[in-house]
């Protein structure tokens, strides 16, 4: 049995759709990282069969020269998180000096479809991953890129809700009815297109569609010069919106690279940066060569401060002299462009992680201004504001992220779970962070204060144990240090959890 494309396989409790990137545990979201999902699907898909470790290699990590020690690691984490087979076995098996195989018992389902999402109160839209239309697979990047800015240059138009990039991007190559798409995303619009991209010039097709009726509201074809291509994007955007809003309502000007190298560079390296300490390595290469190449590229400063920040906070590296760098990027990156909601959100986390938080509340406030649909914002904004002692501002901002982003990264599930320890609903924090078990094992930190706070000893004492194995100088003293808290009663109760659950003083 082999993976084809819009295929989704059960197997157990779980229900894996590769083609929308997703991972169901009892019809519940797991979230996986994009490595391991693109091993587990190989997996998956050739049920049975012994795959060798270069072919696995290649499927997630296709074109890259990797060692092998990053397979065995993924494989690890794929184990860890699908727990134990039905029959108290594995479901992946080693095959020694060979590779890997998947045991379990594989059912290829139908186009079984998700519960629908209600509509907004405005008009909404989801733009689709443009296809790739060039011979050459490395303009997918470029695609890719355009997708991406599209959805933020809608987004900055207040009359309209926009799903962010994690859930779009959960349908590219999968053939599906765009109706159902809508539905799934409880939108109402779709823009699909496709992009192509060679000699110097670049031909993109876009198409606006009402998914409740089927109608096509918008079409429209260019070609022009590779260096026009955001001046087609920006006319792309005033078509959409004069559609979807009856006049043009067009935002404060976008800051736009003047290098394409540069631009591919950040479009790349912005997809690589929460995936895991090696990927963040290299997209700190390319996001200092982005700036070298265009010093006046706000986008790449911010996903550069960003990319600091999470070395720092998520990698173990050194605080010093990793926050100060970050703080000092963001500062050039909102420096260069002021009405880059972007660039205004990740200035606001560092600077309330200075515990400059009249200046980080003014940060958000603006980002929210030029921007109402940044759902990574949101999310930012809810872990900040549950530190304040505001946890149920905290618990609606995470709502609104989880809504404009319906198919998220795993961290959101981590700063859901966060606000539910925090609003001392433990039942529902323990479920939640459950869910988030990638590489990203900071969760089992609050999932153990979670089970602490519940009587469950045990259970805390083995994900202290689980949580240390990944992050071995820990303690609860530096921790309180780093993260921006400044309510001291949530301090406490944070503490409080910690030590129950016997996480180092």
């Amino acid at each position: 049995m082999r993976a084809m494309q819009g295929e989704r396989f059960a197997f157990g409790p779980f229900v894996l759709d590769p083609g929308a990137g997703t991972l169901l545990r009892n019809d519940l979201p797991v979230a996986v990282g994009y490595r391991g999902l693109k091993l587990l699907a190989a997996l998956v898909g050739r049920a049975g069969e012994i795959l060798g470790k270069a072919e696995l290699m290649d499927a997630a990590w296709p074109g890259m020269a990797v060692e092998e020690g990053n397979l065995t690691v993924q494989i690890a984490q794929l184990r860890k998180l699908l727990g134990p087979a039905d029959d108290s076995g594995e479901w992946i098996a080693t095959v020694p000096r060979v590779g890997y195989r998947f045991t379990g018992i594989v059912e290829l389902l139908d186009g079984t479809k998700r519960k629908p999402l209600p509509l907004p109160d405005k008009p909404s839209i989801a733009v689709l991953p443009f296809v790739n239309l060039s011979n050459d697979p490395e303009q997918e990047s470029f695609a890719d890129g355009l997708t991406e800015d599209l959805i933020t240059d809608l987004s900055r138009s207040s009359g309209l809700f926009v799903i962010a990039r994690n859930s779009a991007f959960a349908y590219r190559g999968k053939a599906m009815d765009v109706r159902d798409i809508a539905r799934e995303l409880g939108v109402r619009y779709l823009l699909e297109g496709s992009a192509r991209r060679a000699a110097g010039r670049v031909r993109i097709n876009a198409q606006l569609v009402d998914a409740v009726s089927g109608d096509h509201l918008w079409a429209e074809r260019f070609d022009r010069s590779l260096e026009d291509v955001f001046a087609v994007q920006d006319e792309v955007t005033a078509k959409i919106v004069e559609a979807l809003l009856g006049r043009l309502r067009a935002p404060p000007p976008r800051n736009r690279p003047k290098n394409l190298e540069a631009y591919d560079l950040c479009v790349r390296a912005r997809k690589l940066i929460d995936d895991s300490p090696q990927t963040a390595r290299e997209a700190h290469l390319m996001l200092t060569r982005a700036v070298s190449l265009d010093p006046e590229y706000a986008e790449a400063y911010r996903w550069l401060a960003m990319n600091h920040w999470m070395g720092w906070v998520h990698w173990g590296e050194p605080v010093e002299p990793n926050r100060r760098i970050a703080l000092e990027l963001a500062h050039k990156a909102v420096a260069i462009d002021p009405n880059d909601a972007g660039c205004r959100w990740v200035l606001g986390n560092l600077l309330a992680y200075e515990r400059n938080f009249a200046e980080s509340d003014a940060e958000f406030a603006r980002a929210f201004e030029l921007d109402p649909n940044e759902a990574d914002a949101w999310a930012t904004l809810s872990d900040i504001s549950v530190l304040a002692g505001w946890v149920e501002e905290g618990l609606e901002q995470i709502r609104k992220a989880f809504r404009l982003n319906p198919f998220p990264a795993s961290w959101y599930y981590l700063t859901l779970g966060a606000a539910q320890y925090a609003a001392r609903d433990y039942e529902a924090a323990v479920e939640t962070l459950r869910r988030d078990e990638t590489y990203r094992t900071s969760s089992r930190r609050f999932l153990a204060a979670s089970l602490a706070q519940l009587g469950r000893l045990d259970e805390a004492r083995t994900e202290v144990e689980l949580f240390l194995v990944g992050n071995p100088h820990f303690t609860t003293s530096h921790w309180v240090w780093t993260e921006p808290f400044r309510d001291t009663a949530m301090l406490d109760h944070f503490v409080d959890g910690f030590r129950k659950a016997g996480l180092p003083e």
